[in-house]
């Protein structure tokens, strides 16, 4: 799959955790991070998703908002935020419409197994809506906000 970077973010609109609907037009003047992530409450998930909760308020402070996108229920997501007191949105595309437009839904290989799924995978759009920096597959996810952090604070 082609990298999204350079590429205006794909548009979507999705419900979140804060029961607004959200949408990529509605954080224009802002940088955004999404990642997307196979399951709430998994131990990969939950190692990436603290990560992100414990680096909220720098990240926050580089005028850039993280929200986190599964195919969950917002119930589940509910349960996730509760357990982990996650300080951001997570998006709910239980039809995998927006993972796909960001290449995060496809085929991918665990313990040797193909299967079709979400594949764990993060953007960085800027200001105007265009994509800056794409993590096709995220290897270490209890890494990997630290790595965003970084690549936020060189911009």
């Amino acid at each position: 799959m082609d990298s999204l970077e350079g590429k205006k973010a794909p548009a979507f609109t999705l419900e979140g955790s804060d029961g607004k609907k959200h949408s990529i037009k509605d954080y224009l003047g802002k940088k955004v991070v999404i990642y997307f992530y196979p399951r709430d409450n998994t131990p990969g998930c939950t190692k990436e998703s603290c990560g992100f909760r414990d680096l909220n308020e720098q990240i926050n402070d580089l005028n850039t908002v993280v929200l986190g996108v599964s195919k969950d229920s917002l119930a589940s997501h509910d349960k996730f935020i509760g357990l982990f007191n996650l300080p951001f949105t997570l998006l709910s595309d239980p039809e995998t419409k927006m993972m796909a437009k960001y290449h995060a839904w496809g085929e991918k290989i665990l313990y040797g197994k193909t299967s079709i799924g979400c594949i764990r995978s993060t953007v960085i759009i800027d200001e105007k809506g265009k994509i800056i920096k794409h993590w096709r597959k995220v290897p270490k996810a209890e890494a990997h906000p630290a790595k965003v952090l970084e690549i936020l604070q060189s911009l």
